[in-house]
């Protein structure tokens, strides 16, 4: 860990000279002298932050393209997901004074893209992604295992919460298996989403707030299927097609960990964003990008292979990918 600008010039005079030196009125200059320009580099923010992860700054803004670039070559079959996030993310981040922090909820079967979408976010905002000490990211079953300590998990949730804002006002605090997540639990960090200027002198406005869940996939995937059988295209499914059904259903659902949650009945979740079942393409393309991820020549013969061994549902029409692109890493292995 650097020490601080401000401990420098002190310990320099200690150290210099060598104890066998005179004291001599040059030596002591150039020590001060020295010291004095390595504080004063050492105090620009600039240079500092180019050794020590720094929370970003109001001029640090997020390139909008690139985030596009990026959902482009990494997010397959989602183009409501992709639409969403872009204008979301983008609009939130350049906004000069937005009234709340953004809130994104997530939904859809496992291997449909949530938690790489969150970690693309993480990445567009700070440089380290889900590395960042100003990235967390919660798993229900990991953090939050016991129902009879919930009001324990309540309080330490909203300690966790205050004391990382308060060291970097643009934090991302991601949770994961939501669906596993206690009723109620959730309910505690409310006033942080809520629109406060400031909470005991903290403004949580900058924060980002992302919820994944498998819950409402049965949803879904029933729009999707209405789509295909009745011949349209699933770029045509549209997200009022799909919010208004899904914010309702995991509203009643006592598996979504959203369950009359008080953030949905005070509209604080900003957008629930459907992540769609994927198709037979999609998943080809996965191992596409799975292959090159790897510094290697893709093979369409070895795509085949690997994409064949993927199993679809329903069992008459076989078109969704029934875990997504999930095992398509383990899969590739064995070839």
């Amino acid at each position: 860990m650097p020490l601080p600008p401000g401990l420098l010039l002190p310990l320099l005079l200690v150290l210099w000279p060598p104890r066998s030196a005179a004291l001599e009125p040059i030596s002591i200059g150039i020590a001060i002298g020295a010291a004095s320009a390595l504080t004063g580099y050492l105090s620009y923010p600039g240079f500092y932050c180019g050794f020590v992860e720094c929370c970003p700054g109001e001029q640090d803004r997020p390139n909008g393209t690139a985030l596009r670039l990026n959902l482009d070559a990494k997010l397959f079959g989602q183009h409501l997901a992709k639409e969403v996030v872009l204008k979301a993310v983008t609009g939130f981040i350049n906004h000069p004074n937005p009234k709340k922090p953004l809130t994104l909820s997530l939904h859809g079967w496992a291997g449909t893209g949530k938690n790489f979408l969150s970690q693309i976010i993480a990445e567009n905002v700070h440089k380290a992604g889900l590395k960042s000490k100003f990235v967390h990211l919660f798993l229900s079953t990991l953090h939050f295992p016991h129902d009879h300590l919930i009001k324990m998990y309540k309080d330490q949730l909203q300690k966790w919460i205050r004391g990382n804002v308060t060291a970097c006002a643009k934090s991302i605090f991601i949770f994961d298996e939501m669906d596993k997540l206690h009723p109620g639990l959730i309910d505690a960090i409310k006033p942080f989403l809520d629109y406060y200027e400031q909470i005991d002198g903290i403004s949580y406005r900058r924060a980002i707030f992302i919820f994944l869940s498998n819950a409402g996939g049965d949803l879904i995937t029933k729009v999707a299927l209405d789509f295909w059988r009745s011949g349209r295209a699933r770029e045509e499914i549209q997200l009022k097609d799909l919010e208004p059904v899904l914010s309702v259903g995991v509203f009643n659902n006592k598996n979504s960990g959203l369950w009359h949650s008080s953030l949905i009945d005070r509209n604080l979740i900003d957008y629930f964003i459907p992540f769609l079942p994927l198709e037979y393409k999609h998943v080809k393309m996965c191992i596409r990008a799975e292959v090159e991820s790897r510094g290697n020549q893709i093979d369409e013969t070895i795509v085949q292979k690997v994409a064949d061994e993927m199993t679809f549902f329903p069992k008459e029409e076989r078109i969704y990918s029934d875990k997504g692109c999930k095992t398509v890493q383990t899969k590739l292995d064995f070839y």
